[in-house]
C-alpha cells in the first residue's frame, strides 16, 4: 500500500473499534437504565460476545501489520500520538487471551446483575464468591504485564497514564495532613441550617431544573439526553451521542441536582473533544483524573459556589415556593456546603470526600497485595471508616456493597482518579480565572460561556493528544500539585465556619 492507503486503512480500523466500543456502551447504558430484570443473563452474554469481537479486531494480525507499516510514515505530532497510543493499546491487548477477555466481560455482567439485587437486600454473602472471582481475574489480568511493579501500578496506569501508586500515595498523604485538621475544626463549629432540604420536592420539577442548569453550563442536549439510574454515570454511545444519567430523591433536591451537574461536566468534556479526533485513539478524555476534574469543577467549584446560588436561588424558589418560602439565598449556599462525617461517598461534602476515596484506595491495595481476603472486606470496611471518618455503617448496604465499581469491573485503579480530579479541578479553575478576570461575576449572572470556552480550548478539544501531565502543564503552566486545591478548601470553609 502507499503511505496514504496505509493511513486511510488505519483510520478505518480505528473507527470500527470505536463503533464496537459504542455498541458496547449502548448495551451497558440500557442495562443500567431500562433493561428488565429478566434480561440480565442474556445481556451479560451479549456483552461478553461483543467484547470478544472487539478484542479480536483490536488484536488482529492484519491490524498489527498496518501499525508496523505506519511506523515508516512521516507523521505530524498529532498523528504520531495517535499511532503511539494505538500501538500501546495493541501491544497490551495482544497479551490478553481472547478467552480471558470474554470471561472478564461475562463475569462483570453477572456480578453487576447480582449486585443490583444484593445491595438493597443487604446480602453481602451473595457477593463474596463473585467478588473473589473478580479479584482473581484482576490479579490475573495484571500478571500479563510484569513490567509494572504491582497490580495497582498496572491499573492506575490504565486509567491515568504515567501515574504510579507511589505518586498517588504522596498526593494522598499531603491531602490527609492538610484536610483532617480542617474537617476536625468544622466538626466543632455550629452546623448550618439544612432542615428545608428534607421537604417534599416533586421529581419532575427537580429533573427540569437540573436539565435547565446543565443546558446553561453548555451541555448540548441535541447530542445527548438524561435518564434515571441507580448509580449515575456518563457514556459516549458513539460519535456525537454523549449521554448522562441521574437519580432523584423526593426529600433532597440536591441529590439529583449535583448528580446532574457532575455528569454534565463529564459529558461536556466528551462533547468538547475536537470532532476531527473522534473515531481515533485520541477521541476521548485523556485520563480518569482529568475527566473527574471536569465533573468536580462544574459540580463543586461552580455549582456549590456563592456566585452560582446568586444566579439560581431565585429560580429554585420560584420552582419550589412552599418548600423554600422561609429560606434565604445565604442559607441555601451554606446548606449545600455543610460538612458532615457521612457514610456515602457520592453524597460526601468536599472536605470529607477525599477520605472516602483514600479508604477505598487503601482497601484495594490490600486486596491486590493479598493482605486482605474478600471474606474479610466488609469488616475491614467498617473498621477503616471508623478510623478515617469516625462513623460506622449500620449494615453493608452503605458499607462494602456501596459502590458499583468492584461489582461491574476490576479491583484496582478506579478510585484514585476521583481525588486526583479534585486536585486538578482547582488547578484548571485557577488558570481559567487568571485568563478571565471577573469570572466570578459571570457565574453570578448565570453566564458560563467564558469558563466553558476556556476549558473547551485548553482541556476538552485536544482529547488525548497530550499526556495527562502534558495537558496540565500546557493549560496551567505547572505540574500536578495539591496546593491550589487545599488553598481553595481552606479559604472557602474557614470563611463558612468562621474558623481561624
Amino acid at each position: 500500500m502507499t503511505q496514504h492507503e496505509t493511513w486511510v486503512a488505519l483510520q478505518a480500523h480505528w473507527q470500527e473499534l470505536a463503533d464496537l466500543g459504542g455498541i458496547g456502551a449502548l448495551l451497558g447504558w440500557d442495562q443500567s437504565t431500562y433493561l428488565p430484570r429478566a434480561g440480565a443473563a442474556g445481556r451479560a452474554r451479549q456483552r461478553a460476545l461483543l467484547s470478544g469481537l472487539r478484542h479480536a479486531r483490536g488484536t488482529d494480525a492484519g491490524y498489527g501489520r498496518l501499525l508496523d507499516e505506519a511506523q515508516q510514515l512521516t507523521l505530524g505530532p498529532v498523528e504520531a500520538r495517535m499511532l503511539a497510543l494505538a500501538r500501546r493499546d495493541f501491544e497490551r491487548a495482544t497479551r490478553l487471551p481472547g478467552a480471558f477477555v470474554r470471561e472478564v466481560s461475562q463475569h462483570a455482567g453477572e456480578s453487576y446483575a447480582a449486585w443490583v439485587e444484593a445491595r438493597p437486600a443487604n446480602d453481602w454473602a451473595r457477593m463474596v464468591p463473585l467478588l473473589e472471582r473478580t479479584l482473581e481475574l484482576s490479579v490475573r489480568g495484571a500478571s500479563f504485564f510484569p513490567e509494572f511493579a504491582s497490580p495497582m501500578d498496572y491499573f492506575i496506569d490504565q486509567s491515568d497514564e504515567g501515574m504510579t501508586a507511589g505518586q498517588v500515595d504522596e498526593v494522598f498523604a499531603q491531602l490527609r495532613a492538610a484536610l483532617v485538621p480542617l474537617v476536625d475544626a468544622t466538626a466543632q463549629a455550629p452546623a448550618p441550617r439544612t432542615d428545608f432540604l428534607a421537604r417534599d420536592y416533586p421529581v419532575d420539577v427537580q429533573l427540569q431544573l437540573g436539565e435547565e442548569i446543565a443546558r446553561a453550563y453548555g451541555y448540548d442536549f441535541t447530542a445527548g439526553r438524561q435518564d434515571l439510574t441507580a448509580h449515575p454515570f456518563m457514556t459516549r454511545l458513539g460519535g456525537q451521542d454523549v449521554r448522562i444519567t441521574t437519580r432523584v430523591r423526593v426529600d433532597d433536591p440536591t441529590d439529583a441536582l449535583y448528580s446532574t451537574l457532575h455528569e454534565a461536566g463529564h459529558a461536556m468534556y466528551e462533547q468538547g473533544v475536537d470532532a476531527s479526533l473522534l473515531g481515533t485513539p485520541l477521541g476521548g478524555g485523556v485520563s480518569a483524573g482529568v475527566h473527574e476534574s471536569q465533573s468536580r469543577l462544574w459540580e463543586n467549584l461552580v455549582g456549590r459556589s456563592r456566585a452560582f446560588w446568586a444566579a439560581f436561588f431565585g429560580r429554585f424558589r420560584d420552582a419550589f415556593p412552599a418548600q423554600l418560602a422561609d429560606v434565604t439565598e445565604e442559607e441555601m449556599f451554606r446548606a449545600v456546603n455543610v460538612v458532615r462525617r457521612s457514610l456515602i461517598r457520592t453524597d460526601a461534602d468536599e472536605l470529607t470526600y477525599n477520605l472516602h476515596v483514600i479508604t477505598r484506595y487503601e482497601l484495594e491495595r490490600q486486596l491486590l497485595d493479598g493482605r486482605l481476603a474478600v471474606a474479610d472486606l466488609a469488616d475491614a470496611w467498617h473498621a477503616a471508616y471508623e478510623a478515617n471518618l469516625g462513623v460506622r455503617a449500620p449494615s453493608d448496604v452503605d458499607g462494602a456493597l456501596q459502590d458499583v465499581h468492584w461489582f461491574s469491573g476490576s479491583i484496582g485503579g478506579a478510585f484514585q482518579g476521583y481525588t486526583l480530579g479534585n486536585v486538578l479541578s482547582a488547578q484548571f479553575y485557577a488558570a481559567a480565572q487568571a485568563a478571565h478576570p471577573g469570572l466570578e461575576g459571570d457565574l453570578a449572572r448565570g453566564e458560563f460561556g467564558r469558563l466553558h470556552g476556556w476549558l473547551r480550548e485548553h482541556v476538552y478539544a485536544p482529547g488525548r493528544t497530550f499526556t495527562p501531565n502534558g495537558l496540565l502543564e500546557r493549560a496551567t503552566g505547572q505540574g500536578m500539585t495539591p496546593q491550589p486545591y487545599v488553598a481553595y478548601l481552606r479559604g472557602k470553609y474557614e470563611a463558612l465556619y468562621g474558623l481561624k
